[in-house]
Parts: C-alpha cells; structure tokens; sequence
C-alpha cells in the first residue's frame, strides 16, 4: 500500500469509526481502485454485512440519470431544450407556468413549487406523502403529489432545487416516447455506459447484495420502507454499486451516454449555489471554484456523494444505508486529496 493509500485508510477508518458509518468507500485514479473498503451492514436484522459490490439507494444522485436521459431525447429530436411542460403535459398540473422549459427544469431554474421543498424541510424522515408510499411506483403515480403547488418565481429567473421539477421531467420523457421512465434510464444511460449493477428496485422487494436504509430513532434502527416511494423515479432513488459509479464518470465525460457538446453543457455553471458552497449545471453538481463534477444524495437511510476530478483522473464514492452516516466519511476522503 502507498504512503497515500495509507494515509486515506487511516483517515475513512477513523472517521467511519466514529460516525459509525454503514457503508462502501471507493477512490479510484483513473478507473483503477486505489482504496476500497465496507462497513457496517446491509441488513441489520440477519447482520448481512456490506461488501463493496453491494448495492445502495442513491436519492438525488439519481437525478444525473435522469438529466442524461432528457438529453438523449433532445439529442434524438423527440425534445428541445426550450420545449415547454406545457406543450407535453396538457391539463395536468395547471399551475406550472406556460413558459417554464426542459432546460429550466435540468437546471432547477423553473420556479415551479416542490412537492418536498428543501428549503422548508425539517427532519428528512417526518415528512408524510399524500400518496401511500406503496403505491408510488409509476411516474403517472406521483401526479397528485406534484399538483397545487404555487409557483416561487418566474422561470429562468432564479434558482431552487427542485425535486418534483425531475419527476416532471420523467414524465415529459415517459409522454413523449411512449415507454416508461424506468425502461429508458435502463435503455438510454445505464445500458450505453456498461452499468451492470444499477436499476430502480423496489424497497419492498430487495435482491440480494442489496442494502436497506436504516434510521436512528429512540435508539433503535428502522428501515425507511415506509419513508419513501416504493420505487424511485425522476428526483432520485436509483441503486448503484461504487464500481458501477466509476464506470459511469468515464462513460458520461467520455461521451459514451451522451455527445462531447451536451457533456459540457451539463457541466456548465448554469447557477451560483452558495448555501452549498458548489455551482450546478444541467443534473450535475460542480464546485464552487474547481473542475470537480458530483452527484449527491440525502433521504431517509441514504446518505451519498461521488465526485469526479478531470484535472487528477481521481473518483471518489461514499455511499451510506444511514441518513447521516456518509458526511464525516466524506469530510475526511477529501482533507486527504485535498493535501495530496
């Protein structure tokens, strides 16, 4: 093991340690793991431990998914980037402004209101749907969620991360091609890029090398099956590998999902975010100064992060069955390349 290898096993080791993190670490250069280790279990009821092929929930980090399948479509002709909602949606949620376009969608910049708004959220898992969760498997499902919220502000004029803005981009893509919105990330982005080990599964119906989100309350573990949707759609809830995640960085910047033109567009600031300290481009976050592109997710027994460098070739995952197990692990894979 290299003097730098070491340096960041002690580092995740002892930040996992404390935070006693449930979950998989990879750091790859150039497509080649440099570290790779798991912790904690991927189903605590029979102590199934997780290995680093296990699969995880992604929530938001699902939405670069969704993003390069719209941009496949744009890149077919079925979609322009300045196609209304409007002109796809007919009747459905009257209240999304007659101007707001599959770009201000991508880019959160549409100004529709969100069924679950970041930005008045409270606890992660106290939230209620008004749709069962079980019955949140299809993206025509989520309609009565995404119906009567106000508009914040007039489109392109500002930005609001919006996650119900990405199931109304599943929907224009699902009404525009005829095939479900699961069927064309799996036929658009997983299959072109070589993902073998990421699908949309059900919680209620888990494979295995598969792990469970667990929460904390009252000092003992749940699982989140009755926290979100039971299948993720257009704002999130993919499984992933962090194998399959380093697969996935080199085929999106290597222009195998979508063109060399659109994989800059999407990796343009498109918006100053500074509450998060990051810029954000079309479905991809990006850093505030530097060249880093990152996806990242937050929910109910999910935490997330993965971010790739194309000035060092470096990848790095962090993927968590806990909502807040991820974050100091990650804290500490980036002191160290941060120093070198």
């Amino acid at each position: 093991m290299s003097q730098g290898a070491r340096r960041l096993a002690e580092a995740v080791e002892a930040a996992a340690g404390e935070a006693r993190f449930s979950g998989v670490v990879r750091v790859d250069l150039d497509g080649e793991p440099a570290y790779e280790a798991a912790f904690g279990l991927a189903q605590r009821g029979h102590e199934v431990p997780n290995t680093v092929d296990t699969r995880f929930a992604v929530a938001s980090g699902g939405k670069g998914f969704t993003a390069l399948t719209v941009v496949r479509l744009i890149e077919q002709g079925l979609l322009a980037r300045d196609t209304t909602a409007r002109a796809v949606l007919g009747d459905d949620l009257p209240l999304i402004a007659a101007d707001v376009t599959v770009e201000h969608l991508l880019a959160h910049r549409s100004g529709i209101g969100d069924y679950l708004d970041e930005e008045t959220l409270g606890d992660i898992a106290e939230y209620v749907l008004r749709v069962p969760v079980h019955r949140l498997a299809e993206t025509e499902e989520f309609l009565a969620e995404l119906d009567g919220h106000p508009t914040k502000f007039p489109a392109g004029t500002d930005f609001s991360y919006c996650n119900g803005g990405y199931i109304v981009l599943a929907l224009i893509a699902e009404r525009v091609t005829g095939t479900g919105y699961h069927q064309l990330v799996d036929e658009l982005v997983c299959r072109p890029a070589g993902l073998t080990d990421t699908a949309f599964l059900r919680s209620d119906q888990l494979p295995d090398r598969t792990a469970t989100g667990y929460l904390l309350r009252d000092g003992q573990w749940r699982s989140n099956v009755l926290h979100l949707p039971v299948r993720g759609n257009g704002d999130g809830g993919i499984h992933t590998t962090a194998a399959d995640l380093s697969v996935f960085w080199r085929a999106f910047l290597g222009g195998r999902i979508v063109g060399g033109d659109w994989v800059a567009e999407m990796t343009l600031p498109h918006s100053s975010v500074p509450a998060e300290r990051a810029r954000y481009g079309l479905g991809f976050w990006l850093d505030e100064t530097g060249p880093q592109v990152r996806l990242a997710g937050f929910d109910a027994g999910v935490s997330f992060t993965s971010e790739h460098d194309p000035a060092t070739g470096v990848t790095w995952s962090v993927l968590g069955n806990t909502d807040d197990g991820a974050w100091p692990v990650a804290r500490a894979v980036r002191s160290v390349l941060d120093r070198g």
